[in-house]
């Protein structure tokens, strides 16, 4: 079956999803976007990702010309059409068509795209063995300069930090705010466990305020579990208990060396096993039907 993408209020195969080369989002990143799961034939907390970009969107003055409610409907529409029960979907939102000048003003209509579609971003084996881990030397943006809070189409602190990533053959890495704290990773939050206490960086030291991220320490409050939000060192993550990262394709992936040093026991830890097996009950049982 062809793969149908969602373009301005209508649905087109992939091959004719084309946006204009005059796209402000494509000239200049200047846009907004949501990645969102679906998990068996429901997708995950939509309403959550489509409040954070509309967040996004008002924050560079950006406005969708779709409701919430049109937002909520054209993204399961665009599931059903590719018959999604679980995959990936990518919502974008861009200023639209101007010239080549930085005016937004002369991008009369923002362009909405959507697709729906399978992924994995981690190998299985990694949820069983754990990933190494580097500290990238591109740090995350200034909050002061770019907002890591809104989740623009300007990823390229990311992309640059990603290919410290590659360079190292590992699949992710850890990028410090200015301060040399740590912030989170190049597409991940990231927890420790140190004793009893599970640790992440707060949302207003500069980080992406993850959906998966949110649902985790839920998780992890309904196991017990006391929950910590406070910056802290690189070296806190060497020596941490458990260390794992949280993202909405990767879900809840353990983490078992950073920079050569081995965390905890080297394997996934207790709390990360348990936490993981609830988060995964949770998406069975939580999601706005595809189908009616």
């Amino acid at each position: 079956m062809d793969q149908l993408i969602y373009l301005d209020g209508e649905l087109v195969k992939r091959e004719d999803a084309k946006v204009s080369v005059f796209d402000h989002g494509l000239l200049y990143g200047d846009g907004v976007f949501e990645g969102i799961r679906a998990y068996h034939g429901r997708v995950f907390r939509l309403d959550e990702h489509i409040a954070r970009l509309e967040r996004s969107a008002r924050a560079i003055m950006l406005t969708p010309p779709l409701s919430h409610e049109e937002l909520v409907l054209a993204t399961v529409e665009t599931c059903r059409a590719n018959n999604i029960e679980d995959g990936y979907i990518r919502l974008v939102i861009t200023r639209g068509v101007g010239d080549l000048g930085l005016d937004p003003r002369k991008c009369p209509k923002p362009s909405v795209i959507i697709i729906a579609a399978s992924i994995q971003l981690y190998p299985e084996e990694f949820y069983e063995v754990g990933l190494p881990l580097i500290t990238c030397s591109t740090r995350r943006n200034s909050a002061a300069s770019l907002d890591p809070g809104i989740k623009s189409l300007n990823y390229l602190n990311n992309i640059l930090a990603k290919i410290e990533c590659i360079e190292a053959d590992v699949q992710e890495g850890i990028m410090l705010a200015q301060s040399g704290m740590v912030s989170e990773c190049t597409g991940d939050n990231i927890f420790i466990v140190a004793g009893e206490k599970l640790i992440t960086p707060p949302v207003d030291a500069g980080i992406l305020e993850g959906i998966t991220r949110k649902a985790v320490i839920e998780c992890a409050e309904a196991e017990g579990i006391m929950v910590v939000e406070r910056m802290f060192p690189i070296t806190a993550v060497y020596t941490a208990d458990e260390c794992f990262l949280t993202g909405t394709a990767a879900e809840l992936v353990p983490v078992v060396k950073v920079d050569g040093r081995i965390i905890g026991q080297g394997k996934p830890g207790d709390t990360t096993k348990r936490l993981l097996k609830r988060f995964r009950d949770l998406t069975r049982s939580e999601g706005t039907p595809i189908r009616e």
